[in-house]
């Protein structure tokens, strides 16, 4: 007789132990399944070095976003989290785009 799985397998509340809160789980399986996804794809066309496959035992039948969480729950993915971008940096890359921002003269003609 098989084992029966709940409705989610792995469950959520081991998945949450791996990381920061649930938004970053969203995030962080996403990224991987699509990884896989691609891994599968450059299989069907025959290239096999761009992508890494699935790190744990997933057949193709699986969906890949089933496959990350199995590999997030198992240990073989760890989320690093990324450095903190500087207030100074987050300034300039402003100051950047408003000074490439195109200006329409049409609509200063009509806000006068």
């Amino acid at each position: 007789m098989s084992q029966v799985n709940g409705i989610i397998d792995p469950p959520i509340d081991d998945l949450l132990e791996k990381v920061e809160s649930k938004y970053a789980l969203v995030i962080f399986a996403s990224q991987r399944a699509r990884q896989i996804n691609d891994y599968y794809t450059d299989l069907h066309d025959g290239n096999l070095f761009d992508n890494v496959g699935p790190l744990v035992d997933a057949s193709v039948d699986d969906k890949p976003l089933t496959t990350a969480l199995h590999e997030i729950v198992e240990g073989k993915l760890v989320m690093t989290p990324r450095a903190p971008e500087s207030a100074e940096t987050a300034l300039e890359g402003a100051e950047l785009a408003a000074a490439i921002e195109p200006t329409d003269p049409a609509l200063e003609e009509n806000a006068e």
